[in-house]
Order: structure tokens, then C-alpha cells, then sequence
């Protein structure tokens, strides 16, 4: 599989943004056309897309439909990993017959661990873990709660439960170009056996090296440090395949 980077498309309102620290009022608008943000992506080289239904991660249940569907009918052979609202089965199944490669699950994970553990046997290896910590602890509902577990502990728990991947945000860092939290990355991909993706910081090409040094890291989605064109995606790409 090697490292893989994911270009990140964070949905709010139909519209391609990007947050700060996950906080829905510090929103900058990228692009209006979420299908062509993801053709322009699959353009580049990349071979996966990284969607976030941000108003459905509030809500609890898919608020940017039309603008998820439009990124799946742009590129019919990207594959597109989607969290955000995906609190039970009937949703799960419906975005993966939709055309959605892999769910993410993050609250549910927390929240609802049984309906966690039956979609990950319901469709193995098409289940990714989203968890999102704060200081170590993991964050829920659009990161507006904080949980008393922690990263590791509620990680261990899914071991073995068919789950593809974790895709691990350190929220301090998301959106603010500070440098990905390498640390605890790579602390956490050691702890488990499932692949660990690295989500939230990424600032430079040096991110990316940093993290595929460790070792153990299995890839990072890059958000807006490729929007702003702090990375190029040429330059990523082949670091990421070296």
C-alpha cells in the first residue's frame, strides 16, 4: 500500500472549506463545485479524496448529499473515504452502495460502539475509524465534547474488529499550519495493528517526511496547506511514493 496522502474536501453548506481548530465559525471557502475540487485532485495524481460532511458531523446525520454525490460522478475511478454523520447502518450502507469506497466513523465510534463494531463486520475493510483527540483525549460531535477516554484506549478497543484504518486528528493542530503531531502519531500507530493515518497540521512537505521516517505511519490528508499552496502536490506525491 505504501504511504498515501489523501487531499482533503471539508463540506459546508455545498461548499468546499476549510476550519480552524474544527471551530464552524473560522470557515474560509475554497471552491463552490465540490465535483470539480475532486476532479482537479484525481488530476493531480492523487488516488484518494479525504470528504468531511462537516454540517452532518453536527447534525448527526448527511447534510451535504448532492455535494458528496458530485464528487463521486466526477471521478468515477477516485476513491473517496467520507466521515461526518454516519450514526447508523441504514446511513453506513447507503453511502457505500452510493459509491463511497470507505465510511469513517468518529462519534460513533465513541458514542455508539456496538453499531460500530456490526458496521465494521457488516463491511470489512471498508470501515476506518475517525478519532479525534484533544490533549490526548478523544473529542466527539464536531469536537464540541470531549470524552474521558483516550486515543489509545478507545483505538486498542477496536482491535481485531475489522476495521481498514484510524484516521488520527490532533485538534490543536487542525487548520493552523503548526506541523503535524508526529509524536503522537506515530506513538498511537505503534500501539495497534491497524494502519494509522495522520489527519490535522500538516504544513509542509517536511510533515510528510517527518511522519513516513517514523516508519509505522501508513499516509496523511492534506488540507490547507495544499489549498494555499504551501504543498505542491507534484513534490508530495513523490515523497510520499520514494
Amino acid at each position: 500500500m505504501g504511504f498515501v496522502l489523501y487531499p482533503a474536501i471539508d463540506l459546508k453548506g455545498g461548499q468546499v472549506v476549510r476550519l480552524k481548530r474544527g471551530d464552524m465559525a473560522q470557515a474560509t471557502v475554497y471552491a463552490d463545485d465540490p465535483g470539480a475540487q475532486a476532479a482537479s485532485f484525481a488530476g493531480q495524481g492523487f488516488a484518494w479524496v479525504h470528504v468531511v460532511d462537516l454540517d452532518g458531523a453536527f447534525a448527526g446525520k448527511p447534510a451535504n448529499v448532492a455535494a458528496v454525490q458530485r464528487i463521486i460522478a466526477a471521478v468515477p475511478g477516485l476513491a473517496v473515504q467520507l466521515g461526518g454523520g454516519i450514526r447508523d447502518m441504514a446511513t453506513a450502507e447507503a453511502w457505500l452502495a452510493a459509491g463511497v469506497t470507505r465510511i469513517i466513523l468518529g462519534s460513533a465510534a465513541v458514542k455508539d460502539p456496538d453499531f460500530a463494531r456490526a458496521a465494521c463486520r457488516a463491511f470489512p475493510g471498508r470501515v476506518a475509524l475517525g478519532i479525534d483527540a484533544r490533549d490526548g483525549f478523544v473529542a466527539t460531535e464536531g469536537w464540541a465534547e470531549t470524552s474521558s477516554t483516550t486515543a489509545v484506549d478507545l483505538a486498542k478497543a477496536f482491535e481485531g474488529s475489522g476495521a481498514c484504518a484510524i484516521i488520527y486528528t490532533d485538534i490543536a493542530r487542525d487548520g493552523m499550519l503548526s506541523g503535524v503531531n508526529v509524536t503522537a502519531t506515530a506513538a498511537l500507530a505503534r500501539a495497534v495493528t491497524m494502519p494509522v493515518i495522520a489527519s490535522g497540521g500538516v504544513a509542509s512537505t517536511d510533515d510528510i517526511v517527518a511522519l513516513k521516517a517514523e516508519g509505522v505511519v501508513a499516509g496523511a490528508i492534506l488540507g490547507r496547506a495544499l489549498y494555499d499552496g504551501r504543498v505542491e502536490p507534484a513534490a508530495a506525491l513523490a515523497l510520499a511514493a520514494a
